[in-house]
């Protein structure tokens, strides 16, 4: 487990206040490793709160305290704080969201050595965006030129490794279904890849006690250039659609709501020649609210046993990788595996464990609380400074709808 520290408090966030409403404060930490050629930015908007003073915010925003048969032991689950928005308006939601998203854009990409106007491709993946074009609002004011290509990811907490694996696998179904395939477009090109959530906001329109308690906001953006900096070795991507709702979300984004082929269900659209949305099928709520989520033991049940078979294939698949390459016996250096919390992780690194698997899955992010697609990014970006060129990692991303991905990458130099 990490230090306690708040965000806010550590030694290498630069903090600063977005003037909208009463100001609204903000921090972010650049990381760079010029070994591997990869850097990026990670941080978060909005007050912050420990475990102590939740309470009291939630109550102030409920109009009623959370039961206390309803609070969880977040210490326990690997949470020690998060940070949230409280009484704006849409429009002020969305200068602050795009401010803060053109902000992260722009430093991912000078964290890397490049000049925004450079980028050639951003995927980025957004739980519930506050607009359909929220990411061309955000590349535009970064100063991303209008003919990069723009792919928004709509996979709940698998966002960001969904877009990553777009980005560097070729064969995946979503970009096999696109006339000009992503991964082939964008190899050899600089590109960043993430996830940006503006939770705080989505969950104001959610009475659940889990969610309010577990949720914040938080972003996470790095750079790669797929096929040097960035390798794809081995991966697997899987759905299994919630049918009883165990994770019931709001979906604030244009989806069909029917099965393709009677099976996936994740539209991809192409909406101009620079702008693809990849958006996943959820159970919404019946009630309007926007998240509604069973109790700790109902996540586990609904990511662990799936996601262990599908961290198994993937790891197998990677093996036989290996193999292809006469590179046996290599070990992966680390997996950097979606926070959703740590009892979950710790159940998948056992279940692992006794299939013969064992990864190195460190707890990294006790600053944030679940922060959906931005704590791959985040997470990865902590363990950047002490990977090193030819390090495989294996990347674990899994989120409401249900979807999953995990793949295996080798990076440059």
């Amino acid at each position: 487990m990490e230090t306690n520290l708040s965000f806010f408090e550590r030694p290498d966030v630069e903090k600063g206040v977005v003037p909208i409403g009463q100001g609204v404060p903000f921090g972010l930490a650049r990381v760079t490793n010029s070994q591997v050629r990869i850097g990026g930015v990670y941080g978060t908007w909005g007050e912050s709160y420990d475990n102590a003073s939740l309470p009291r915010m939630l109550e102030s925003r409920l109009g009623t305290p959370i039961p206390d048969s309803e609070r969880l032991n977040l210490a326990e689950l690997g949470f020690l704080s998060r940070h949230h928005i409280t009484n704006l308006s849409r429009e002020e939601n969305l200068e602050l969201e795009v401010q803060m998203g053109a902000r992260f854009l722009r430093e991912a990409a000078l964290s890397c050595g490049w000049d925004p106007s450079e980028v050639e491709g951003i995927l980025i993946g957004m739980s519930a965006p506050i607009s359909e074009d929220y990411l061309e609002r955000i590349a535009r004011a970064a100063g991303i030129p209008d003919g990069a290509l723009k792919v928004a990811v709509h996979k709940a907490c698998d966002g960001s490794v969904s877009s990553l694996h777009l980005a560097l696998n070729p064969d995946l179904p979503e970009n096999k279904s696109l006339s000009q395939n992503i991964a082939e477009r964008l190899r050899g090109k600089k590109v960043l890849v993430g996830g940006i959530e503006g939770l705080s906001r989505f969950i104001n329109l959610s009475r659940d006690a889990n969610a309010l308690q577990l949720f914040g906001n938080a972003a996470g953006v790095i750079g790669v250039i797929p096929d040097q900096t960035m390798k794809f070795l081995a991966g697997r991507s899987f759905e299994s659609y919630d049918t009883e709702g165990v994770l019931q979300v709001q979906m604030n984004y244009p989806h069909s709501v029917q099965k393709i082929d009677g099976s996936w269900n994740i539209d991809v659209t192409q909406t101009s020649a620079t702008n693809i949305r990849v958006a996943g099928l959820m159970h919404e709520p019946t009630d309007g609210s926007s998240i509604v989520m069973a109790g700790p033991m109902g996540m586990v049940k609904l990511f662990v046993r799936t996601g262990v078979q599908v961290v198994r294939d993937a790891y197998q698949a990677y093996q036989d990788k290996l193999s292809q390459l006469g590179m046996s016996g290599k070990s992966l250096a680390v997996a950097i595996v979606h926070h959703a919390n740590y009892k979950i992780n710790l159940l998948k690194q056992k279940h692992l464990q006794n299939e013969g698997i064992s990864l190195s899955m460190p707890w990294l992010l006790n600053d944030f609380g679940n922060v959906s697609a931005a704590s791959n990014m985040i997470a990865f970006l902590r363990k950047l400074p002490d990977l090193k060129p030819g390090d495989h990692i294996l990347i674990d991303g899994f989120g409401a709808g249900t979807y999953y991905d995990t793949l295996a990458v080798e990076l440059g130099g």
